[in-house]
């Protein structure tokens, strides 16, 4: 597939997908394409023909979601899990661990920190 092919896939389709900046960070600039308004899927086509190189598109990824405490209540939030690994050499050793980042707003997908998301500790025990 050529570049110009994968541009024109991903704008045909950018109502299914999530495009992200790729100099952005913390989540700010993603545009998920299933819950965007025609504004704004009309905002992102111009700002991705503008500057193709600047975009990442991908499909999207059913976050699970961790019963949280809000308000004293458990409510379900969105959750990714963010493992840690520790490379020497050729050897990859997966730690005992790691970091899940949660949304703390009901039904958001963006769980970065910088976006009004916070994290929990995670350890797996066996």
């Amino acid at each position: 597939m050529s570049p110009e092919d994968g541009l024109d896939e991903a704008l045909h389709r950018l109502p299914e997908l999530v495009l992200e900046p790729r100099s952005g960070s913390g989540g700010w600039g993603v545009l998920i394409g299933p819950r965007a308004d025609a504004g704004r899927l009309a905002r992102a086509r111009a700002a991705v023909l503008a500057d193709p190189g600047e975009w990442i598109a991908q499909e999207p990824v059913a976050l699970s979601t961790h019963p949280t405490v809000v308000d004293g209540a458990l409510v379900p939030r969105h959750v990714d899990y963010r493992p840690y690994a520790s490379c020497a050499g050729e050897e990859t050793t997966l730690l005992p661990g790691g970091l899940t980042r949660v949304s703390l707003t009901g039904g958001e997908l963006v769980v970065n920190a910088s976006q009004g998301g916070g994290a929990k500790g995670t350890w797996v025990v066996g």
